[in-house]
């Protein structure tokens, strides 16, 4: 579970939309206070997967090669066949000519109730997803599992956390560099998406293929 959770949270916190978004609601007018209610709506959608699998699991882990395990697998290795569907067919379109995003913008200009809801409509909600098929393995009797959900929501969210502190601490410094990192992930997010969803995609089918048989 842990090693899987990792890979998932390393995932989510890399999707280049999520990040260029958040990046331009720093941009925007009090754009820390705005960061901060980004990141808050971020986790808390996180959190409350989490809490609702839990309380379909009892906190407890499914027997081996039960309902509930066996549909997580099957959820997991779905999940795993469309991100690679999807990696490929993103590979085969990266080539066109990208029109500039009129939301970009936007983005600019939001209020801190549409940067919540920027969070939750920005999640990458098919690795969530698959974090949550993961979340089923869970036993709350160990201490350790409680570790490790805290920091899957921890590293799921890092980027964004990472780049709230720079802002908050460097103001001058972070407006220039984020503003070269959005510039630089315009130019590369075909890429990211295409490794980040045939890598994740092959681990998640491989696995599940594994545990299923």
């Amino acid at each position: 579970m842990t090693l899987d959770l990792i890979l998932i949270g390393l995932a989510i916190t890399l999707e280049p939309f999520p990040v260029m978004a958040f990046i331009l609601v720093l941009a925007a007018e009090r754009g820390v206070r705005k960061g901060l209610v980004f990141i808050l709506s971020w986790l808390a959608c996180l959190v409350l997967v989490i809490a609702c699998v839990l309380i379909f699991t009892g906190g407890k882990p499914p027997q081996p090669h039960s309902a509930p395990t066996t549909a997580s697998l099957a959820v997991k290795l779905a999940i795993g066949v469309g991100l690679i569907a999807y990696g490929v067919h993103k590979r085969r379109a990266s080539g066109r000519v990208r029109r500039n995003s009129a939301w970009q913008s936007k983005v600019r200009d939001v209020s801190p109730w549409t940067a919540a809801g920027l969070a939750v409509l920005l999640q990458p909600w098919g690795l969530v997803a698959a974090g949550a098929a993961t979340v089923m393995k869970a036993n709350l009797s160990q201490p350790l599992t409680w570790l490790t959900l805290v920091l899957y929501c921890i590293l799921a969210s890092s980027s964004l956390l990472a780049m709230e502190l720079y802002a908050t601490f460097r103001p001058m410094a972070a407006g220039a560099r984020l503003a070269a990192l959005r510039t630089w992930m315009e130019r590369h997010q075909d890429q990211a998406i295409v490794t980040l969803c045939l890598a994740l995609g092959l681990f998640l089918v491989g696995r599940s293929i594994a545990q299923l048989v």
